[in-house]
């Protein structure tokens, strides 16, 4: 199969794999899967952040964080370095992950290994590539919408300074602009704009 189809396989076989995570995501006050319902935030995200968005980004971006769960952070010891080296094995099961199942949906090599890498990272926006920034934006919106309420809550203004501080300046500015459009609460609004207004725009 090919084209819409074969996309609509893809994207409810890891809608399924998602399905039953342990941990839930409250949206309007109902307990909803966390990673299904993350993937359903990151698709929406990137057909709005770019409209002409490929099948393979649409794939990334459901996928991104394919059952997740599977690694704990506390499977990790604490610590900066341990934290990466949980990310890059995060990462690596993502791709395999997403991976076997576009091959059993059918498709190419080349797809396969585009999505994967994607999903996997793999040095993509350093290198400057737009489906990356793409993703790393729409991860960005995610994070703000559904845990910017809670960081206010947890943080003092220094510690939420830098929190909000490293994910602006991985947003581009068309990320940003987005961001700014989020339909938050008054308090979210006023903190996001005061806090980020020290960092550039470019």
């Amino acid at each position: 199969m090919t084209g819409e189809p074969r996309l609509d396989r893809a994207i409810a076989a890891i809608d399924a794999a998602n399905a039953d995570d342990p941990f839930t995501l409250a949206i309007d006050g109902v307990a909803l899967p966390k990673e299904q319902t993350h993937a359903e935030m990151m698709t929406r995200w990137v057909r709005e952040l770019d409209p002409e968005a490929s099948e393979e980004l649409l794939l990334a971006a459901r996928a991104h964080h394919i059952r997740r769960w599977m690694i704990p952070r506390s499977t990790f010891p604490s610590g900066r370095t341990a934290y990466l080296r949980w990310r890059r094995a995060l990462h690596s099961v993502h791709a395999e992950l997403t991976a076997a199942i576009l091959e059993e949906c059918g498709y190419p090599r080349r797809s396969v290994e585009r999505v994967a890498a994607l999903v996997a990272k793999a040095d993509l926006l350093q290198a400057g590539d737009s489906d990356a920034q793409t993703l790393e934006d729409a991860l960005s919106l995610v994070f703000l919408d559904t845990q910017l309420e809670l960081l206010l809550d947890d943080l003092d203004d220094s510690q939420l300074k830098r929190a909000l501080g490293r994910t602006w300046r991985k947003m581009s500015a068309n990320g940003r602009a987005a961001a700014r459009r989020l339909t938050l609460s008054p308090r979210a609004v006023e903190s996001l704009s005061r806090l980020v207004d020290g960092f550039a725009d470019e």
